[in-house]
């Protein structure tokens, strides 16, 4: 019999050397041979099917000793281990239920506890942008540079080329209480644009973009992010990245299943499992984070950090120079690396 390599039944299961390790000391997934000298583990065809079957079950967040289970079903009955997912899930959506209370209660006190961010001005920033078709036949990405609001968004796929730029119009009129209360604005904001895009793209139904905005008042950021673009601090030569990729990559990286090098060039990194769609799951992620004079922000598009090395990318953009120079050198950066998608970037420096 054939028997596979370790690195080759990785890359088949989408489960990484390291996770297989793990998976065999737990018994788990436990190779057909160990080499006795080098410990170098293979694998027998036949076990690529219950590999990507924890993969999957890995991937929906279901507990190592409960996918042994389903695993160990499977490998006898289907319909049984169908019976084991249901049930688990259907605990997992009563478990939410039952806290979903308690976390609102706690959010309302907390919210409650300070005034948060009310304004008595704007501070004056500095801002350039840039906005690139890049190697695609359209141009899905949009920017909005406005009276402190900064965004960008990226359209998904095939979708209309007016969907990102339509909600960002949504964005750009934030209601009045973006002067009081800007994260709950861009909250509503979001929730007012994915109403749009489900109501006027209705006739697309893979329509979708990501959208990643900032309310910049007095010495704090609020920020609404849902997708994959991004946004980021410069501070004192240093780079902070303010959000987190709703990619199927990201939450590998997050369980360490994935490095954030591997995560480059992982061909999923494509798949998001939150953007504003039709009929999607929209609900941004919220922040607020202080700043101080002399700290940049920044927006990307995938565009932009999914072309660039981070290294490079974190040289250009905590260099001491005006953003539109700044903006300028990573334009050419991506230009010179390929420019294989639609790109853009948004850099706001605080004076």
């Amino acid at each position: 019999m054939t028997h596979v390599s370790i690195g080759e039944f990785a890359r088949a299961t989408g489960l990484s050397a390291k996770a297989l390790r793990l998976y065999d000391e737990m018994g788990l997934l436990v190779p057909v041979e160990v080499d006795a000298i080098s410990g170098y583990r293979r694998y027998a065809p036949q076990q690529l099917d219950r590999a990507r079957l924890v993969a999957r079950l890995r991937l929906a967040g279901m507990p190592l000793a409960r996918i042994r289970v389903v695993a160990d079903l499977a490998s006898r009955s289907g319909r049984a281990a169908a019976a084991e997912l249901t049930s688990y899930w259907r605990q997992v959506e009563a478990d939410a239920a039952s806290t979903r209370s308690l976390v609102a209660a706690l959010v309302s006190e907390l919210d409650d506890k300070e005034t948060m961010m009310s304004i008595t001005r704007q501070p004056a920033t500095d801002a350039a942008s840039y906005l690139e078709q890049g190697g695609r036949e359209d141009q899905q990405d949009a920017i909005l540079v406005t009276d402190g609001v900064y965004a960008v968004a990226d359209g998904i796929g095939g979708c209309p080329r007016d969907l990102a730029s339509d909600v960002l119009g949504v964005v750009a009129a934030l209601d009045g209480a973006g002067e009081d209360d800007p994260l709950r604005a861009l909250d509503a904001a979001v929730a007012r644009a994915a109403a749009l895009v489900t109501e006027q793209y209705a006739d697309h139904p893979d329509a979708a973009t990501t959208l990643t905005a900032l309310v910049v008042r007095d010495d704090q950021v609020a920020v609404a992010h849902v997708g994959d673009t991004r946004a980021y601090r410069v501070r004192d030569g240093r780079l902070e990245r303010l959000t987190r990729d709703h990619s199927v990559v990201q939450t590998l990286v997050d369980e360490g299943r994935l490095t954030p090098e591997e995560a480059r060039a992982d061909d999923r990194r494509v798949i998001l499992n939150r953007a504003i769609a039709v009929d999607g799951s929209f609900a941004p992620d919220l922040a607020v984070h202080a700043v101080e004079p002399g700290d940049r922000l920044v927006l990307t598009s995938d565009g932009v950090h999914a072309v660039l090395e981070t290294a490079v990318l974190t040289g250009l953009l905590v260099a001491d120079a005006p953003p539109e120079d700044v903006v300028a050198t990573v334009r050419d950066a991506v230009r010179a690396a390929g420019e294989p998608d639609n790109h853009a970037l948004v850099v706001v420096d605080v004076p």
